[in-house]
């Protein structure tokens, strides 16, 4: 197998709103993310993915953008940009930015002369439609709720937003758009950026003819379209391959299969994709309600959908693995155990469970802390545009679920759970801002920070250190293979890696109960224990939450 850095490292996602505010407006900011590079650094990853920074009327938090060569102003400058680019080069650390071009926003000056009327030279920048019997042109529903489609009494035509309908979806058929958003890409490449997430990237290619929907989730009909990967290749040949950078496609709805075409070594694409099947395992029994439940997920499903991806993908694309990231719940909270006695050694085994698979390993701001769900109590803590829309539709208009049912879900579900500011100290608003944060702070931010954490040798901080410490020592934990040991076993989630003559054994129990669980690799005389989150180490005899790997020379 060909060796790539991207392979080797660990990305460490910042969501810029809740990291650090320096000028005291509630927000966080650029020179916030320059002011903890030592603390990224120190945590060991080695590339740090931002959500986006670009000029945008924050319909949904950046996803929605008004100007992609211009610095939002809530977060600084572009020559605050230049420099937290600079000084993360010089210690070491790579930027990869959130690109977003299936939609721009409304005040996109593209999308603006596009309504102007049916003439004009961007009209076909968008999707835009007639009627159909008085009606919109097909039952196609926004992922946020409602039809994914939008009147312009203007120009008496329908535009195509699978997300807000501030957000409407470019025309990825025209060959200008695509060279569009090329030049784009070249204006950051060029500046010295090191890479792409790229949001729902397989959904720029739509359907022809754009059919009605047989059953609820339109999504899986616009994704993964008929040209998807003619404009990704031609995206790679055009831009990408001129370049040394990674790249990480967000992909709702794709299977391995799907991922293999998007990222196989000898595809020409991209890099890795985020799935989501192991996101969807603890959605609403009612697919009516969606994602919105208080569901616990089964540990054989849990293990099922990511070995599966595991084994798949083998000698033929690279994962990328995470449990968190902004759009989703807190980890710990969500397949772990947040209450105290358990919170710390979950959040680790988690961790491990993760950090030990084949693939790049991303952490969330707070992953390393085992920061929480926020636990907000009413609707009005919540500012995420798809928790409100969702508790309206589904509360108020369809009247599927009651009030109180619906914060359960969002106490569970929410997108905000994860966008709470990062909680750095002790002192008022958890150290991020000396304003009032745009995101209420949780309120358990005194037992769980950073300062805290990096002071305690046994911290979940320094738990993610030493992962990421090992992975530097050992080839055997990027590139070796991947096998699951006892599928139906319900407790406990034990897997093999196999690499030259060494083998890896990792064991996570799942649950608050002591098991005796017995293995034959971990009989051998030559294991060495290389981490686990217990300070003794009782062979057979697993502790609540109890993970450990071994290295079998």
């Amino acid at each position: 197998m060909e060796k790539h850095w991207w392979q080797e490292a660990v990305v460490y996602q910042v969501y810029p709103r809740s990291f650090q505010d320096t000028n005291n407006d509630g927000i966080g900011d650029l020179n916030g993310v320059t002011q903890h590079l030592t603390y990224i650094k120190k945590l060991g990853a080695d590339v740090i993915w931002l959500n986006p920074i670009y000029q945008s009327p924050n319909d949904d938090n950046g996803y929605d953008i008004a100007d992609y060569q211009k610095i939002m102003k809530e977060f600084g400058s572009m020559a605050d940009f230049d420099r937290l680019l600079t000084q993360a080069h010089q210690m070491g650390l790579k930027i990869m930015m959130d690109l977003v071009v299936n939609h721009t926003s409304d005040e996109h000056q593209w999308f603006v002369e596009s309504r102007k009327d049916r003439s004009n030279a961007y009209r076909d920048y968008y999707i835009w439609r007639d009627p159909k019997n008085d009606e919109a042109p097909n039952n196609w529903q926004s992922a946020f709720g409602g039809s994914a489609w939008q009147y312009d009494k203007k120009t008496e035509q329908y535009y195509l937003h699978l997300f807000s309908k501030k957000q409407p979806d470019l025309n990825w058929d025209n060959p200008n758009v695509r060279h569009s958003v090329f030049d784009i890409m070249r204006f950051w490449l060029d500046k010295g950026v090191d890479g792409f997430r790229m949001d729902v990237i397989n959904l720029i290619s739509k359907p022809e003819g754009l059919p009605d929907v047989k059953s609820a989730g339109q999504q899986n009909l616009a994704a993964n379209g008929p040209h998807v990967h003619d404009y990704l290749k031609e995206m790679n040949e055009a831009v990408l391959s001129h370049y040394d950078v990674m790249t990480v496609g967000e992909t709702p709805n794709a299977t391995t299969r799907d991922a293999i075409r998007y990222t196989g070594f000898d595809s020409h694409e991209l890099e890795m994709v985020f799935q989501f099947e192991h996101m969807g395992l603890d959605a609403n029994d009612n697919p009516e309600i969606g994602k919105w439940s208080t569901n616990r997920v089964k540990l054989t499903d849990l293990k099922q959908v990511m070995s599966k991806w595991q084994t798949d993908l083998e000698g033929k694309a690279w994962n990328a693995l995470y449990w968190n990231n902004h759009d989703q719940p807190r980890v710990v909270s969500r397949f772990g155990n947040d209450q105290a006695k358990y919170r710390v050694v979950s959040a680790k085994m988690l961790g491990a469970t993760l950090h030990f698979m084949q693939g790049t390993p991303y952490i969330y701001q707070g992953e390393e802390l085992g920061m929480t769900n926020a636990k907000f109590r009413t609707l009005d803590q919540y500012q995420d545009i798809e928790s409100l829309n969702a508790y309206h539709e589904l509360v108020d208009q369809k009247q599927l679920v009651s009030s109180q049912e619906m914060l359960n879900d969002l106490r569970h579900s929410s997108r905000d759970n994860a966008r709470t500011p990062m909680q750095w100290d002790e002192s008022e608003n958890a150290g991020f801002t000396q304003g009032t944060p745009w995101l209420a702070v949780n309120t358990n931010f005194k037992k769980i920070n950073a300062k805290q954490a990096i002071d305690d040798e046994n911290s979940v901080f320094n738990f993610y250190r030493k992962m990421n410490q090992l992975r530097r020592q050992y080839d055997i934990i990027v590139y070796g293979d991947y096998q699951l040991l006892d599928p139906d076993d319900d407790q406990v989630w034990a897997y093999t890696r196999h690499f030259g003559d060494q083998d890896l054994l990792v064991i996570s129990n799942f649950t608050q109960r002591t098991v005796q669980r017995w293995y034959e690799l971990s009989q051998q005389s030559n294991k060495v224990e290389l981490i686990g989150n217990y300070a003794d180490d009782q062979n057979e005899t697993l502790r609540p939450y109890e993970c450990k790997v071994y290295l079998i020379q």
